[in-house]
């Protein structure tokens, strides 16, 4: 975590005002719809939410475990265009970490 990004485990739309409310501009989700099952919630839901809050949203899902170099490149290019700071997330905050370090 610095002053740019932070990363997170799973969210949802009802926790989007609390990022707002920490002052994250942006919210990158880097898990694949449904990975968790259907009880997870999609990235549509998620990004209605943060668009309504005023937030950036983009999702870039990654599968847990195989990063890959077109990954990094899409992370890249999308990171440094969103306003920071940027909260990341997946379902542990691990494979987001894991990609901003790789980036």
């Amino acid at each position: 975590m610095s002053e740019n990004v932070g990363f997170a485990g799973q969210i949802g739309p009802e926790h989007i005002a609390q990022v707002a409310e920490k002052g994250f501009k942006s919210v990158m989700n880097n898990r694949p719809d449904l990975e968790g099952g259907t009880e997870q919630p999609t990235s549509a839901q998620i990004e209605e939410a943060a668009r309504a809050a005023g937030l950036d949203y983009v999702f870039l899902p990654v599968v847990a475990g195989q990063i890959t170099e077109v990954d990094v490149r899409t992370f890249a290019n999308r990171f440094n265009e969103l306003p920071k700071p940027v909260l990341m997330f997946c379902r542990t905050g691990n494979r987001s970490n894991n990609l901003y370090q790789i980036a």
